[in-house]
């Protein structure tokens, strides 16, 4: 089941996206930039993003098991626990989210991120050719749905 975020259930989806982002980011940030990405923080950030007219969602099967937010056609914060990963959770998410948008749907991944771009691609999303230095030697890329 996939459930809107509020009040009642932000601490749950901090927790989510606190350690699916710090899972995901290890292997290329440093150890003190990952720390940083404490629950509390998460709760501040999908706070402040919700406040800002992003929605944010949650997948429960049974338990918590991974987060979304969608602005508009823009997709981000698609993030599974690392032990849920790899079970079509991340799938179902993605299709919901495409299913929010307002219009064409559209994300942003790190270059290095092949696990995010192998489901991305399946679904149809393709590079549009933009991209955002991140560090010197990381991008963002841009990819857009192709229907």
């Amino acid at each position: 089941m996939i459930v809107k975020v509020d009040t009642t259930n932000l601490s749950q989806a901090a927790v989510i996206h606190s350690v699916s982002w710090k899972d995901s980011h290890r292997s290329f940030c440093t150890p003190d930039f990952v720390e940083l990405h404490s629950p509390e923080r998460q709760y501040n950030y999908i706070l402040e993003k919700m406040n800002g007219g992003s929605r944010f969602y949650m997948l429960v099967e049974g338990e918590p098991v991974g987060v979304v937010s969608v602005t508009d056609s823009l997709i981000e914060d698609l993030y599974i626990l690392p032990d849920k990963q790899n079970m079509g959770y991340g799938s179902k998410l993605l299709q919901f989210a495409m299913e929010q948008c307002s219009g064409t749907p559209t994300l942003w991944i790190l270059e290095n991120n092949t696990g995010a771009g192998r489901l991305y691609h399946r679904f149809g999303f393709k590079e549009t050719g933009r991209s955002n230095a991140i560090t010197d030697k990381l991008d963002e890329i841009e990819l857009v749905l192709k229907r």
